[in-house]
């Protein structure tokens, strides 16, 4: 009878560790690996001309006309290492013109412009240019438009890392139920711009298990992925104040699905001024301490030369 109860006691305690969240990881070696691959390829990314890592400029345009360059005198002050006047902006209804001043070689991949139409990025035939080391090109966010500049040959970017994080830890790779709303709706959601919203379609919320209490977040439509926008208790002073990312996969039939923690970062604008991300919405706030995934630290953010 007592190695019955022993059994019984050992079976029911198996039942509340696989209800408590997480889906087991089994090979728990594999699983760091598997981590430890995810932040190398976060980094990776994170250093590619792409990456975040390299925007120097963020120029927000009304209707009108802009000349720019590094002089003082231009409406748009560009990064020192440019030309004192490399032309003008026009910005109309239509979108932005770039007109570029005799004798400045400014490129379109190989070619050299002299005026260009400056399609954004949400147009499938968007337009960066180059001269020397800088790179710029034009983002619409809901309509704003803002001419954005990269310089890849930052020394930010040769000086960056490591990231810091915390220690891997299987509990918070945890199961989450993805409760449909009847219909997707458009969330809204603040950014680090004052007056730019962020209004992604979500289809509902998760809900998932820490500590024995129950959370939720609000999911949001990305691709064949769903994309949470959360902060937590961390965030006053470990992690970035304003959130951290996460990505997860759609659920199945049963609308089950796994947020892994372990793999929430930080998002762009924790490492400069010249991002438009997200920030997280007060119904994504989790009352609890999060020590998964990315943290912050003030030395890897650039705040730079930043023009008028």
């Amino acid at each position: 009878m007592k190695t019955l109860r022993i059994i019984a006691s050992f079976s029911a305690l198996l039942l509340v560790s696989a209800c408590d969240g997480a889906e087991p990881v089994s090979d728990s070696a594999g699983y760091e690996q598997e981590v430890l691959e995810w932040r190398a390829g976060r980094l990776e990314r994170l250093l590619a001309p792409t990456g975040y890592l390299n925007q120097v400029a963020l120029y927000w345009l009304e209707p009108g006309t802009y000349a720019f360059g590094s002089g003082e005198d231009n409406d748009l002050v560009f990064p020192p290492n440019s030309p004192a006047r490399i032309g003008v902006f026009d910005v109309g209804d239509e979108g932005i013109v770039m007109r570029v001043n005799e004798g400045v070689e400014v490129l379109h991949g190989t070619e050299r412009v002299t005026e260009i139409a400056m399609a954004s990025d949400v147009d499938e035939n968007s337009v960066m240019v180059s001269l020397g080391s800088l790179a710029w090109s034009v983002i619409d966010r809901e309509g704003k438009l803002a001419v954005r500049v990269r310089d890849y040959d930052h020394p930010f970017v040769k000086e960056f890392g490591p990231l810091p994080y915390y220690d891997i830890d299987s509990s918070y790779r945890i199961e989450a139920l993805l409760k449909r709303y009847d219909e997707p709706r458009i969330a809204n959601v603040g950014t680090v711009i004052e007056g730019l919203g962020y209004h992604p379609m979500s289809p509902g919320v998760v809900a998932f298990e820490l500590g024995g209490t129950t959370y939720e977040l609000e999911a949001y439509a990305s691709g064949d992925k769903l994309f949470f926008v959360f902060g937590d208790e961390t965030n006053r002073g470990e992690t970035y104040g304003a959130g951290r990312f996460l990505y997860a996969e759609q659920p199945g039939p049963d609308g089950k699905t796994v947020l892994d923690f372990n793999k929430a970062y930080s998002p762009p604008c924790a490492f400069n001024d010249f991002s438009t991300c997200p920030v997280a919405s007060p119904r994504n706030r989790l009352p609890v301490r999060l020590t998964a995934g990315e943290k912050y630290e003030p030395r890897l953010h650039f705040s730079g030369h930043q023009g008028g």
